[in-house]
């Protein structure tokens, strides 16, 4: 799999076709920003459970500095995993017993992914103490630090040390 990156949309070869081909025109458009997000919005609609979409949303998103959309995709990201991992969405519910958090190749860890992702926007956001509550979880849930929380605590502390 080797991604395509354009202005915070990533295309990958191994998705539904249907899918691949909103993607592949979302970054050829992606000049046109209103048309990009119109076309990964139909991607989402296609295929309401292919993660990797949810991921493309908020990334775009995020680098398009629409702070609030990248949250509400990524909220919806962490809904779309959580069905399919069969956890509460609701992060303050979950523990190290709600799955097992330590496969990487199960929709649980796209889960920890967007939950990070959440907690950089919120970041951004200048929500800092709902960012740390975010990093707070995923240190429980994810100890090893899989998918690398401990980068945007980091950024958290540094930012709150240049305050």
């Amino acid at each position: 799999m080797r991604p395509v990156t354009t202005q915070g949309i990533v295309a990958t070869d191994d998705l539904p076709p249907r899918v691949a081909g909103y993607l592949s025109a979302a970054v050829a458009a992606a000049g046109d920003w209103r048309e990009a997000e119109s076309l990964l919005w139909r991607a989402q609609t296609a295929a309401p459970d292919c993660l990797h979409v949810y991921y493309t949303l908020y990334k775009f998103y995020f680098n398009h500095n629409r702070l609030g959309d990248a949250e509400r995709a990524a909220c919806l990201a962490l809904d779309a995993a959580a069905r399919q991992a069969h956890i509460p969405s609701d992060w303050r519910l979950l523990g190290n017993a709600s799955c097992d958090w330590a496969r990487v190749d199960a929709p649980q860890h796209f889960y920890l992914f967007s939950l990070k992702a959440l907690a950089f926007i919120r970041l951004r956001q200048q929500r800092a103490e709902d960012a740390r509550q975010l990093l707070a979880k995923l240190r429980e849930i994810d100890p090893r630090d899989s998918v690398g929380a401990s980068v945007i605590e980091a950024y958290a502390a540094g930012a709150a040390q240049a305050v």
